[in-house]
């Protein structure tokens, strides 16, 4: 009976070991946001296990993606540009239609979508369940199992930590030194003033957080009717989220449909968005008439856009 007793005691023990699964020295997330972080760049919570969250949010390119539409499980296409995720803590809508008003609703949406990760949320729940690290995870930082409200925490605490501030703006701002290029002192007055960029793009984020329709929908080609999908209001036809300009050197290509690959593609098309699209619908009255900047104005410009970008994003010299 004592031998019995003792194997049965040894087996309990390896099913224990078992169960934590944990590398020898292997220290856990001791926060949400490094528990987040570790579910971002997991696959476990696709449907098949061959894409993360980092999958289409690389972290070399400010958490954006370098193709216009990001590939989803089965090979499957997105309909829309993956944004950049730097410096969303402060945003009030987020996707590009604002379909998600808070963090926490935003960051489970690409799980459940059928071409994006295609994994109902109480698969990946009980998946995370089954999983002794992750159970271990969770039950250490909120005292309990994943559920929908932790694994959203844990995901949005993540990506408020994604804000960056050291661009050469910054700096120029803080010191007024020569952190900034002449050329991109030129273009930041460009920014302000001639090439309108201000009226949408202000805030220390350089987005005012609105929806704004600047002439990529005719109704017919170009008929991804944005925020209307949404709200069901015709006056949102064509209207998409105003995205922040941090980081903006790296998060090629551009627009909600990732239709420009430059920034000189973009500041052509705003200088003349008629020779672009010539029947839009419902196009803002800013866009009314061409700016008529001139090549040195749209090379300010560009030099200025580009001095928005935090140094960890740029190339090593």
């Amino acid at each position: 009976m004592a031998r019995v007793s003792l194997f049965l005691l040894l087996g309990a023990c390896l099913i224990l070991l078992a169960t934590t699964a944990f590398e020898p020295g292997e220290q856990g997330p001791q926060t949400s946001e490094d528990l987040g972080r570790l579910l971002f760049e997991d696959r476990i919570l696709s449907s098949d296990e061959s894409i993360s969250c980092a999958s289409c949010h690389l972290p070399a390119f400010a958490f954006s993606d370098t193709s216009a539409v990001s590939v989803g499980v089965f090979g499957q296409k997105g309909q829309r540009n993956t944004p950049a995720i730097t410096n969303m803590s402060a945003r009030p809508a987020f996707f590009w239609d604002g379909r998600a008003g808070t963090l926490e609703q935003q960051v489970l949406q690409p799980i459940e979508n059928p071409i994006e990760m295609n994994l109902p949320l109480p698969v990946a729940l009980d998946r995370l369940r089954q999983n002794a690290r992750y159970k271990s995870f969770f039950q250490a930082i909120y005292g309990r199992q994943p559920d929908s409200l932790t694994l959203a925490d844990a995901l949005a605490s993540f990506v408020r930590t994604l804000e960056t501030g050291n661009t050469p703006f910054d700096r120029w701002m803080q010191r007024r030194d020569s952190s900034m290029s002449p050329s991109a002192v030129r273009g930041r007055q460009i920014f302000m003033n001639k090439g309108k960029c201000f009226d949408c793009h202000f805030s220390p984020d350089f987005t005012g957080d609105e929806f704004r329709n600047i002439g990529l929908y005719d109704g017919q080609k170009l008929n991804d009717p944005g925020r209307f999908a949404v709200t069901k209001d015709s006056a949102d036809l064509g209207k998409f989220k105003v995205p922040g300009l941090r980081n903006i050197a790296v998060t090629a290509p551009y627009m909600h449909d990732g239709s420009f690959r430059t920034l000189r593609e973009v500041i052509d098309y705003y200088d003349q968005p008629d020779k672009f699209v010539t029947h839009s619908k419902n196009r803002d009255p800013l866009l009314a008439q061409p700016l008529a900047l001139t090549e040195t104005e749209k090379q300010d410009l560009e030099a200025f856009l580009l001095a928005l970008t935090d140094e960890q994003f740029k190339p090593a010299k």
